[in-house]
């Protein structure tokens, strides 16, 4: 039997060992249960080198005991708010109540209070409208945000004061993270794994999930044709192409050529199903190939350079430090630091 003290668990023996991140999603009235779901699937399937679970997944209510959902049943909810006061990370997932807060920007009393709970310090994050949530409560003050593109307008003539980003899958702004709608959740949580614990373990949690292990955040929320039409040819088969050959060189016309196309037929197509042009498209899977590297082998970065396809390290420091804010050195020391560490 152990008992939580802090960011240690007690043992019967009395020996301290470091406590599982716990992870608190709130539950609101109408709730979504698909978007309720999301933290529990992809958290609670992390699992560390020894087969441990890495995250402690708790669900609570502004108060305990049936809730609605936005579907045609009720749910149970054993946790009152109470439970925030233990998080290390908190998700608000979208519900469709209360009304003060989608059509005047406020949070009623007694919902307010709920926020008490949660510890200074605390990671925020929220899928799809579970951001007008964040924004009433003030987390969102001066802060870049996205939520489900439907909403976008409303939420900023609400939150005046959240740069409001509503063209990407989800924005991570350290401590406060929010996300575009439902499966951008996954994908926002999926990324919040990679953080925490790096590239295999998420990897890991997106095979088991059956979802794509990672999309970057940047990508277009709302594609034209996201499930091509029947009579029309795809692009996926140049896509798996470049992935088995992101070490060399690919142009445009060889990305055409294997589906058939004219470059201008393929290019337009691409951006129809992806969300993006392929040479971006091409820049992000090398970005993520050269993540990987940097994160799991020792290889040198001239060695990372070649394997993910910039050719030279100078190429790859700057599209990471484009794409990530560092380059590939910092990178590595400062997510292997952050991995080692990680509880």
């Amino acid at each position: 039997m152990t008992k939580a003290t802090g960011k240690t668990e007690e043992t019967a023996a009395g020996e301290a060992t470091p406590r599982k991140h716990r992870v608190v999603v709130l539950a609101m009235p109408q709730v979504i249960p698909f978007e309720l779901g999301i933290p529990h699937r992809i958290f609670g399937r992390a699992f560390g080198p020894d087969g441990e679970t890495l995250y402690e997944v708790v669900t609570c209510a502004p108060e305990p005991g049936l809730i609605a959902s936005q579907a045609d049943f009720q749910l149970y909810v054993e946790h009152g708010p109470e439970a925030l006061a233990e998080a290390d990370t908190v998700i608000v997932p979208a519900a469709y109540e209360p009304d003060e807060l989608y059509f005047e920007g406020r949070l009623p009393e007694d919902l307010a209070r709920v926020f008490d709970h949660v510890r200074p310090g605390t990671r925020m994050a929220s899928i799809c409208t579970g951001s007008f949530v964040l924004a009433a409560a003030g987390y969102l003050d001066g802060r870049p945000a996205t939520t489900h593109w439907h909403w976008a307008d409303r939420f900023q003539r609400l939150f005046p004061s959240v740069r409001v980003d509503p063209e990407v899958l989800y924005i991570d702004d350290g401590d406060v993270l929010t996300s575009a709608g439902v499966a951008a959740g996954i994908d926002l949580c999926v990324h919040m794994v990679r953080r925490d614990h790096g590239a295999a373990v998420a990897n890991d949690v997106a095979r088991r999930s059956v979802v794509p292990p990672h999309r970057d955040g940047g990508q277009a929320q709302y594609i034209q044709r996201p499930v091509p039409e029947t009579q029309f040819a795809t692009t996926t088969a140049a896509r798996g192409w470049a992935l088995d050959r992101l070490h060399e060189p690919i142009q445009l016309r060889d990305l055409a050529e294997q589906e058939s196309m004219s470059v201008r037929t393929f290019t337009r197509r691409f951006r129809e199903e992806v969300g993006v042009s392929p040479g971006q498209w091409l820049t992000q899977q090398r970005v993520e190939r050269a993540r990987h590297l940097l994160e799991s082998t020792d290889l040198s970065v001239d060695q990372v350079a070649r394997d993910a396809g910039f050719g030279t390290a100078q190429s790859m420091r700057q599209h990471l430090t484009a794409a990530l804010g560092v380059p590939p050195t910092v990178y590595r020391r400062t997510f292997r630091a952050t991995t080692d560490t990680a509880c």
